[in-house]
């Protein structure tokens, strides 16, 4: 596994990188996932439970554990896997 730092900005507002851990993301906002760095295993049970590349997911808290809306359910994962998870921000389209 490559180090994080070498494929994501570490800038901690989401609206300011392209691709951010889950873990910098604030509670509230609505992501999708671009990329998975854990192990096969891992990234395999992740995409089994909905956290697959393109998918849309929204963080609810970001307290001990990541709690995130994923198809509908609330799952939680660790912050160090969360690590792992690359997302970008969706865009909020502004009124015209």
């Amino acid at each position: 596994m490559k180090p994080m730092n070498e494929f994501v900005s570490v800038r901690t507002d989401e609206r300011d990188c392209s691709l951010c851990p889950l873990n910098r993301v604030k509670a509230g906002v609505e992501v999708r996932i671009k990329q998975l760095y854990a192990a096969p295993e891992a990234a395999t049970r992740l995409r089994e439970i909905g956290f697959g590349e393109e998918q849309i997911v929204k963080l609810i808290t970001s307290h001990a554990n990541i709690i995130c809306l994923v198809c509908n359910a609330r799952m939680a994962i660790s912050v160090r896997l969360a690590q792992g998870i690359l997302v970008e921000p969706l865009l909020v389209p502004k009124n015209v």
